[in-house]
């Protein structure tokens, strides 16, 4: 009978469902505040959809590795939402039927503590009963001693009548009967109390504490499935982010720098020629000495030309 040892034990294990449901709502809600937070990330540099024609997010979409950036963005808000999923799949499916199959283990325990109790009360009344009588008992018999020795002392002592020692006799059978009647009671309560104690060590605790066995069995069965099903519905989004993953990884192949060089080529090419030369301004033509009357300016030439003069004039120094 170790009914202590069990019921701490029993209590433990329920502790243990508790503590493990608090375990996964705080790795849910790490969850999602991974997505919410993967969400906001993609939400910056992701582009609308329906952007206006000739806008500047209509114009970058031209390009290869914008286009791969995009959908590297909406790839990681599906991840983002796979991980949502699965943080509200550990919600329904871990913690609400863990809480409720806790309620139900505590009420179920709670009632075995009880019938183990009140059986234990019993057997307690019963054997408080049994001291009573047997203390009645013992008693009577040693009245009854009490009187038979003094029913004998009077039948000795020469000075006692007759009525004296009649007296004394039926006195002495009176707490004999008496004490018989307390020996019947105090056997019949023994009896009764040693089928009831046999009945309780043997049948009654027994059973109770079987079924708590297998209270304790289907506990521990839950709480394996339990973790079982955590590590299961976060394998079940896996295939859905590998997915998204590997069009990460094929968008990303698919880029293309030549064209996307070209597109820029074409977008800012005007079609208009080089501009051409600039002039020389000869500045030192207007300047005249004091002495000289003729005033005249030189007008401004090209460069090519003062440079072309100044040829013609070397190959007739020549000749």
């Amino acid at each position: 009978d170790q009914h202590d040892g069990i019921e701490k034990h029993t209590q433990s294990g329920l502790d243990l469902i508790d503590r493990y449901v608090k375990f996964v709502k705080e790795r849910l809600e790490i969850e999602q505040n991974y997505a919410k937070q993967l969400k906001q990330l993609a939400s910056i540099g992701l582009y609308k959809r329906h952007s206006r024609r000739g806008s500047k997010d209509d114009q970058e979409m031209k390009f290869s590795n914008q286009q791969a950036f995009q959908e590297l963005l909406s790839e990681l808000n599906e991840c983002a939402t796979q991980r949502e999923s699965m943080a509200e799949n550990m919600n329904q499916n871990i913690c609400m039927e863990l809480t409720k199959y806790l309620q139900e283990l505590k009420l179920e325990r709670k009632s075995y503590l009880n019938e183990v109790k009140k059986i234990q009360q019993n057997l307690e009344t019963s054997y408080k009963h049994l001291e009573a009588s047997r203390k009645r008992f013992e008693k009577e018999w040693k009245e009854a001693e009490k009187a038979n020795l003094q029913a004998e002392k009077t039948e000795q002592d020469p000075t006692s009548t007759k009525a004296d020692v009649d007296k004394a006799r039926v006195n002495a059978r009176q707490h004999l009967d008496q004490s018989d009647e307390c020996k019947n009671d105090y056997a019949s309560q023994l009896q009764k109390y040693n089928k009831e104690q046999n009945r309780v060590y043997r049948t009654d605790i027994p059973t109770i504490f079987n079924k708590m066995q297998q209270m304790e069995e289907r506990r521990i069965r839950k709480l394996a499935e339990g973790y079982s099903l955590l590590a299961d519905i976060e394998r079940n989004i896996l295939p859905s982010v590998i997915q998204s993953l590997e069009k990460i990884i094929t968008n990303s192949s698919s880029t293309n720098e030549k064209q996307d060089s070209l597109i820029v080529v074409e977008q800012f090419k005007s079609g208009l020629f080089p501009p051409a030369d600039v002039e020389f301004e000869d500045f030192s033509q207007g300047v005249r000495s004091a002495g000289v009357e003729n005033t005249h300016h030189t007008p401004k030439v090209r460069i090519k030309q003062l440079f072309k003069k100044n040829k013609e004039e070397t190959s007739s120094g020549e000749n």
